[in-house]
């Protein structure tokens, strides 16, 4: 049976095998699923179908959450898209990521990965990168998404993904460097490239705080999806372009781990500190109270 703790476990077998990232993923989750290979990417093609539902929803409506905090923000971006300072794919990705975080908010279905406070980012980059791509498939992307879970079962190995025990760095962050691995794979980059991009994304989102406004996943966090997607897309960029990472991603990981486990308890998803303590972020809070 196949088993790694370390991203640098996974480029080993790759080489040791001659396969791609994602097939040992796959086969790990055979193992440890007892499910045959077919079924285990059926369910993933699931999950695909459920992220782009989220997306064409959270595209064409304006709906608010319960707080009122959020909502119509991913209509507003995707109809300014085609004129983007970023370009159009950066332009798509922020306004899908900041779509299917709005959907959440909203009480819509959605696909924790890792977390649902960072459930926009992965798809808005494959959706970004398959809409700009016309030769991108389905079936890629799924086994793309595979990369992705690989590098987000390493983190949650490793350190955490969890805000309220990491911080956002740990629920965004881990986000990002998933979407990273999984832009850089989708694109045709080595496994090394991948462990480059995930952690070019990863490091850059070190010490990111969760300080969310009334402790819900609404603000700062749907903004910050459509920010990290395209923070997810530059990472990728510079892996495909030949830069490495002066710090290989296992050992970022483990800043990661650290640096979490070093933030106050005000920062970590208690909604005691940092943005959700501003007079404007405890106004929002009253007011959300007695509409309770």
């Amino acid at each position: 049976m196949i088993s790694f703790n370390t991203i640098s476990d996974i480029i080993k077998i790759t080489r040791e095998e001659s396969v791609t990232f994602s097939d040992v993923i796959i086969t790990y989750e055979t193992h440890s699923q007892q499910k045959p290979r077919t079924e285990i990417i059926a369910d993933m093609y699931g999950n695909w179908d459920v992220m782009k539902t989220a997306i064409v929803n959270g595209l064409q409506t304006s709906e608010k959450s319960f707080s009122g905090l959020t909502g119509g923000d991913a209509v507003r971006l995707n109809a300014h898209a085609g004129k983007s300072l970023l370009g159009y794919a950066a332009g798509t990705a922020e306004a899908a990521a900041v779509a299917v975080a709005e959907r959440n908010a909203a009480m819509g279905r959605i696909v924790a990965c890792p977390t649902a406070g960072s459930c926009g980012i992965l798809p808005a980059v494959l959706y970004a990168l398959q809409l700009w791509h016309d030769n991108i498939s389905d079936e890629q992307i799924v086994l793309s998404m595979f990369t992705a879970a690989g590098i987000g079962m390493v983190i949650e190995q490793n350190a955490c993904i969890a805000g309220a025990e990491g911080g956002c760095q740990a629920e965004c962050g881990t986000a990002a460097a998933m979407s990273a691995g999984a832009a850089v794979d989708l694109m045709g980059g080595t496994p090394d490239m991948i462990a480059d991009a995930a952690a070019l994304a990863l490091k850059n989102l070190l010490g990111l705080v969760c300080d969310p406004v009334a402790g819900l996943v609404e603000v700062p966090c749907v903004k910050r999806n459509g920010f990290d997607a395209v923070h997810a897309l530059v990472a990728a960029d510079m892996a495909l372009a030949g830069v490495h990472s002066v710090i290989p991603v296992d050992e970022v990981i483990d800043a990661m781990s650290r640096i979490g486990s070093a933030l106050p308890t005000s920062l970590r998803e208690t909604a005691m500190g940092g943005l959700a303590t501003t007079s404007t972020g405890q106004a929002a809070a009253k007011k959300i109270l007695t509409m309770a």
